[in-house]
C-alpha cells in the first residue's frame, strides 16, 4: 500500500512539474500574440496629435486671417467647439457607427448606412485590444479617427463664414457629422459597399474634402452672398499673417493626416509622406506661377490657397501613387482650383467665402479621380490596386462612382438639414449683426481689444 502511494505522489509531483513547466510557455505565447507594437503605437500617438493641429489652431488661423477683422472670434469659436461636441459624439455612438460591426453581421437593413451599436462608448475596447497587422491600441485607432471626424465638418465653415447664427451652426453641424459624416465614413472605411467596390481612399478625399467641398457649396447658395459683398471683388483679408501660420499648421499637420492614415511606422508611411510633402510644394509653386501671370505679382494668400489645394488633393492617393503622381495631381489640382477660385466662381455668382468648394471640394474630386489613374504596385505592392495609366481602367470607374456617389449623397442630406435646421432656429443672421460682427454680437469679445 504504501509502495503504492509512492508511485501516485510520484506520478502527481512529474505532472505538476510537467504542468507548471508548461504554463510560462503559455503565457509568453500570449503575451506575444498581444503585445503592443510601440514603433507603430507612437507615431500613431504623433499622428493623432497633428491632425488636431490642423483643426486647431491651423484652420482656426488659416480660416480666421482671410476674414474681416469684426469676426475673427467666430471662426475661432466655430472651430473650437466642434473639437468639444465631435469628440463627445464620436466616443458616444460615432465609432460605433463607422467601425462597428452590429448591424453588418446580424443583416440589419441599417448596415447599409452604418455599423451598428456594439461599440458605443467604446464597449468592449480595452487597453488591451489591438488592431490586427499593425498591433496599435484600438482605442488610439478611435481617436485618431476621431480627428477626421473633427476637421471634416470644420472644412465647411468656409463656405458660410460671416453670416452664420453660432446656435444654428451648431445644430446643423452635429446633425451634419451624424447623418452625413458617419455613414459615408462607414461606406469607405469601415467595410461599406464602397470599400467592398474596392474605391481607394487613403486619407479622406472623398469622406473628407468631397463630403466637406459639396456642403460648402450647397450652403453658399442657399444661405445667399454675404452683405455688401461684390463679385470678382474679394473681400481683403484682415491679417495674411494668420493665413501663413494656419498653412504652415496644416502642411505640417497633414503628415499625421495622411501618412498616419497606414497606421504602422513603415514604408507606406514613408511614402505617404514623401508624396505629401512633393504635390504640396508643386502646388504652392505653380499657383504662385499663374498669379504672376494672370496677375502680375505672385501673393501670400495665393501661395497658401494653392498648398492647401495640393495638400488636399493628394489625401485619397497618398497610400496609392508615387512620385509621378504626386507632381501632376499637385500640378492639376492647383491650376484647376484657381480656374474655379479666380474665375467660375465669379461666373456663377456664388459667395464661397473663403473657397471651402473651390479647394476642398474641386481638389478632393481631383484627387480621387486621379488616384483611379497614378496608382502604383509599385506603392501598393504585388497584386495591389493599380491606376489607368497601368492598365487597370476598372479602378479609374470605382473612383469615378465612389466620387459622384459622395456628392449626391452630401448635396441632397445638406440641402434637407438646411432647411430643417433654418426652421427649427434660424441659420443666418440679421443684417445688423452681419454689417457690425459676429463678434461682438454673438460672443460679447473683440479680438483687438
Amino acid at each position: 500500500m504504501k509502495k503504492h502511494i509512492c508511485k501516485i505522489i510520484k506520478y502527481a509531483a512529474s505532472t505538476l512539474t510537467l504542468l507548471f513547466a508548461a504554463l510560462p510557455l503559455h503565457a509568453q505565447g500570449a503575451a506575444e500574440a498581444a503585445q503592443v507594437n510601440t514603433g507603430n503605437t507612437a507615431w500613431i500617438i504623433v499622428a493623432t496629435i497633428l491632425v488636431l493641429m490642423m483643426t486647431i489652431p491651423g484652420l482656426a488661423l488659416f480660416y480666421g486671417g482671410l476674414v474681416r477683422q469684426k469676426n475673427l472670434l467666430s471662426i475661432i469659436m466655430q472651430c473650437f467647439v466642434l473639437v468639444g461636441v465631435i469628440s463627445i459624439l464620436w466616443v458616444a455612438f460615432g465609432y460605433s457607427w463607422v467601425f462597428g460591426v452590429g448591424f453588418m453581421e446580424s443583416g440589419n437593413p441599417l448596415g447599409f448606412f452604418i455599423g451598428g451599436f456594439d461599440k458605443v462608448f467604446l464597449r468592449g475596447v480595452t487597453t488591451g485590444t489591438l488592431l490586427p497587422n499593425v498591433n496599435i491600441p484600438e482605442t488610439m485607432f478611435a481617436l485618431f479617427q476621431c480627428m477626421f471626424a473633427i476637421i471634416t465638418p470644420a472644412l465647411i465653415i468656409g463656405a458660410f463664414a460671416e453670416r452664420v447664427k453660432f446656435a444654428g451652426y451648431l445644430l446643423f453641424m452635429v446633425l451634419w457629422s451624424v447623418i452625413v459624416y458617419n455613414p459615408l465614413a462607414h461606406w469607405v472605411w469601415g467595410g461599406g459597399w464602397l470599400s467592398e467596390l474596392g474605391a481607394i481612399d487613403f486619407a479622406g478625399g472623398t469622406v473628407v474634402h468631397v463630403n466637406a467641398g459639396i456642403s460648402a457649396l450647397v450652403m453658399a447658395i442657399m444661405l445667399g452672398k454675404r452683405k455688401g459683398f461684390k463679385y470678382g471683388r474679394p473681400t481683403v483679408p484682415h491679417n495674411v499673417a494668420f493665413v501663413f501660420l494656419g498653412t504652415a499648421f496644416l502642411w505640417l499637420g497633414w503628415f499625421g493626416f495622411n501618412a498616419g492614415s497606414g497606421l504602422a511606422a513603415d514604408g507606406l508611411a514613408a511614402n505617404a509622406f514623401l508624396v505629401t510633402h512633393l504635390s504640396t510644394a508643386v502646388a504652392a509653386v505653380t499657383w504662385m506661377g499663374i498669379d504672376r501671370i494672370r496677375n502680375g505679382k505672385p501673393t501670400t494668400v495665393g501661395a497658401c490657397t494653392g498648398a492647401v489645394a495640393g495638400l488636399v488633393a493628394i489625401t485619397p492617393a497618398a497610400g496609392t501613387v508615387g512620385v509621378l503622381g504626386a507632381i501632376v495631381t499637385g500640378a492639376v489640382a492647383s491650376a484647376v482650383c484657381f480656374f474655379m477660385v479666380a474665375v467660375v466662381k465669379t461666373k456663377l455668382k456664388y459667395d464661397d467665402s473663403l473657397d471651402a468648394f473651390g479647394v476642398h471640394g474641386v481638389g478632393g474630386i481631383i484627387g480621387s479621380i486621379l488616384t483611379g489613374v497614378f496608382a502604383t504596385q509599385l506603392v501598393t505592392g504585388e497584386g495591389g490596386q493599380q491606376g489607368a495609366l497601368y492598365g487597370d481602367w476598372y479602378q479609374l470607374w470605382v473612383q469615378t462612382v465612389a466620387t459622384l456617389a459622395t456628392i449626391a449623397y452630401s448635396a441632397i442630406l445638406t440641402v434637407v438639414l438646411f432647411y430643417g435646421v433654418d426652421k427649427l432656429v434660424g441659420i443666418r443672421v440679421s443684417a445688423r449683426v452681419e454689417e457690425e460682427g459676429l463678434d461682438i454680437y454673438e460672443h460679447g469679445e473683440t479680438i483687438y481689444g
